[in-house]
């Protein structure tokens, strides 16, 4: 309830003064008719502010409703580009730990692996529904 409220000061200020016209015999009678303008103003201002709420969700869970569900997806070229240049830092590591490990057959199988395992991402990408085919460089 807002202490500021015109229409309530009028109320009170008619049940003081109700009550120095009737007397103290209808005290409770005029403080229980006063209290319960008080709780009907309560009231009045709370589901206010619940309905504002709800609708305040609702439009939040609209707006959230229409965000895609998953993580943010990526540019695909970035994607595709990210994922070549990871694999050629990790090849340094690999390439030296495949040729100390088993010469130059361990440095050729490292890098089949590598070239392997970018040829799969890029072949998976093509089928992927998150990046559509007119993402190439062809269309």
């Amino acid at each position: 309830m807002d202490a500021r409220d015109p229409e309530l000061k009028k109320e009170l200020a008619a049940t003081l003064e109700a009550r120095r016209t009737l007397g103290e015999e209808y005290e409770s009678e005029l403080v229980d008719s006063f209290m319960d303008k008080v709780a009907a103003r309560v009231d009045s201002r709370v589901e206010q502010r619940v309905r504002r709420e709800l609708a305040q969700q609702q439009t939040s869970s609209a707006r959230a409703d229409r965000r895609p569900i998953g993580p943010p997806r990526t540019n695909p070229r970035f994607a595709r580009y990210g994922f070549a240049g990871f694999t050629m830092i990790a090849a340094i590591p690999l390439s030296a730990i495949g040729a100390v490990n088993a010469g130059t057959t361990g440095l050729l199988i490292t890098w089949a692996g590598i070239v392997a395992v970018n040829l799969a991402q890029g072949v998976g990408s093509l089928f992927s529904r998150d990046h559509p085919e007119q993402d190439t460089d062809w269309s």
